[in-house]
């Protein structure tokens, strides 16, 4: 049986396989971690919060894939497997799918349209992808 991730792994695909690296994966954890937490800082603004917590989610979903052995052209792929590389459902995804949507439109566009609500949502998610990664051993080791 074929996995999603050689499903999607080939020339004109999002996936390309690659060796997960113990180094790589430990520098976006620990990336992940340090922005998930400025991000709770209150004293920033709001959208540098969501801005922070965006990229921890990105950053630590990043390595999940990575620990999978698999490395992603495509931005929102990464969020788009956490069902196949942690196990998160669609209470986890959905929320950074839409972040990710307000992050384009901000990025491409100049229109950041968050408030503290997604800010909370996001940081949520970021946590359980964070407690989720946390779970898995070093990258080789079984």
């Amino acid at each position: 049986m074929t996995s999603p991730f050689e499903n999607l792994t080939g020339p004109g695909k999002p996936l390309r396989a690659e060796p997960p690296d113990a180094k790589e994966f430990a520098g976006l954890q620990q990336l992940g971690l340090a922005r998930l937490k400025d991000a709770q800082t209150d004293s920033l603004a709001l959208e540098s919060r969501f801005d922070l917590a965006y990229n921890a989610a990105h950053a630590l979903c990043l390595a999940a894939l990575r620990w999978q052995g698999y490395r992603s052209g495509n931005r929102f792929m990464v969020f788009q497997l956490l069902p196949h590389t942690l196990g998160l459902g669609p209470e986890v995804w959905r929320v950074l799918s839409r972040c990710h949507d307000a992050r384009n439109l901000g990025e491409y566009e100049g229109m950041l349209e968050v408030d503290s609500r997604l800010v909370a949502d996001l940081i949520l998610a970021s946590k359980q992808v964070a407690a989720k990664l946390g779970e898995l051993p070093p990258p080789g080791n079984p």
